[in-house]
């Protein structure tokens, strides 16, 4: 053996960024990710390939099995669900100043489960860290045209949206390295809060111009912090999604961050609202995330969702291979729960 091909042998696949963009199982289940011809009719319709039934001697009591059960019952329950179409466009940002709580993995994962249901989405990657670009597989090195310009430099957002290479409908702006001094930059311009705002309006006038099916979907991940970026997030959506960790720590931030959101909607968006709180790295092992998670749902018995994203090493794992978990692994748990948090978000759209 060759001292390349020992150290080949050592390094795990998914620590190969440049490596070939692979689905990691084989899984029965699968979400159905095929292209459509254009002019085709586009089905709403969340896609999941049906298990053959289990074997109804299985012993459910053990966890694993009864792990198995309950994850069969949640897919079926998916099976041949359609995903409505909001009435307008629903924008989203989604914020928590808190590091580390599933923003991006939340955003890039959410907006990949309802793009795959055939609508549209656009992830607009407002993190100088890049993250959800490198999620979505959409190239954000120093040269790209990126949110960076669309703020800083007025570039329309038509010339820097990127499309996702695995899955039709969904759309990105990615962010690069400059994103990281655009907080001092915005200080000095005018209306700098409403930046991203206005090049929004100007995207949407392009997409009905240019005869483009409207977008039904944008979603906004910001830093965490509560700085410039943020507050134009803020600034441009109606919504505001907020994931939470079910750890303590996650908790304490969260009442700072609700008065920045009172501020922003006294001051410069009356339109804003707090519609969507996910718990995210839930542990049903530990009494402190079911805790946790029985305290955001009584205090938010409206935003909470009832999916739960569970810690899940599929959902750690996609990103190093620049893929959300719909596409690296739809099998596995984590795909399954934010399918689950896509269905229900968009359902709530018409109620």
């Amino acid at each position: 053996m060759t001292s390349s091909e020992a150290a080949s042998q050592r390094i795990p696949p998914f620590m190969t960024l440049g490596s070939a963009r692979s689905n990691a199982s084989n899984q029965p289940y699968s979400i159905d990710f095929s292209q459509r011809s254009s002019g085709t009719a586009v089905s709403r319709e969340t896609k999941v390939d049906a298990l053959s039934p289990l074997d109804d001697d299985l012993d459910d009591s053990s966890p694993i099995a009864s792990q198995l059960v309950s994850e069969t019952k949640r897919r079926e329950r998916l099976l041949g669900r359609k995903l409505p179409r909001p009435p307008r466009t629903r924008i989203l940002t989604v914020a928590n100043q808190k590091g580390g709580v599933g923003k991006t993995t939340t955003t890039v994962n959410i907006a990949a489960a309802l793009a795959s249901a055939g609508l549209h989405v656009l992830v607009i990657d407002n993190d100088p860290q890049g993250n959800a670009s490198t999620a979505l597989g959409v190239p954000h090195h120093a040269e790209v045209d990126s949110i960076y310009d669309v703020l800083i430099n007025d570039v329309p957002m038509a010339e820097v949206i990127a499309d996702c290479p695995d899955i039709a409908n969904l759309y990105c702006v990615p962010a690069t390295i400059h994103l990281a001094g655009a907080e001092i930059e915005l200080v000095s311009l005018v209306a700098r809060e409403q930046r991203l705002r206005r090049a929004i309006a100007e995207y949407e006038k392009f997409r009905e111009k240019n005869g483009q099916e409207r977008l039904d979907f944008i979603f906004i991940d910001c830093p965490p912090s509560l700085g410039l970026l943020t507050v134009n997030a803020f600034c441009a959506a109606n919504e505001v999604m907020i994931p939470i960790q079910c750890e303590y720590y996650a908790l304490e931030g969260l009442s700072q961050l609700l008065k920045n959101i009172e501020m922003i909607q006294k001051h410069l968006n009356s339109d804003l609202v707090v519609s969507t709180i996910l718990l995210t790295m839930y542990d049903g092992r530990t009494n402190l995330a079911a805790h946790v998670a029985a305290d955001v749902r009584e205090h938010f018995p409206q935003q909470v969702l009832k999916a739960m994203i569970p810690r899940s090493v599929r959902i750690s794992e996609a990103p190093s291979y620049q893929q959300t978990v719909m596409t690296y692994d739809p099998s596995s748990t984590g795909a399954l729960s934010y399918l689950e948090a896509a269905a229900e978000l968009a359902e709530r759209s018409t109620s």
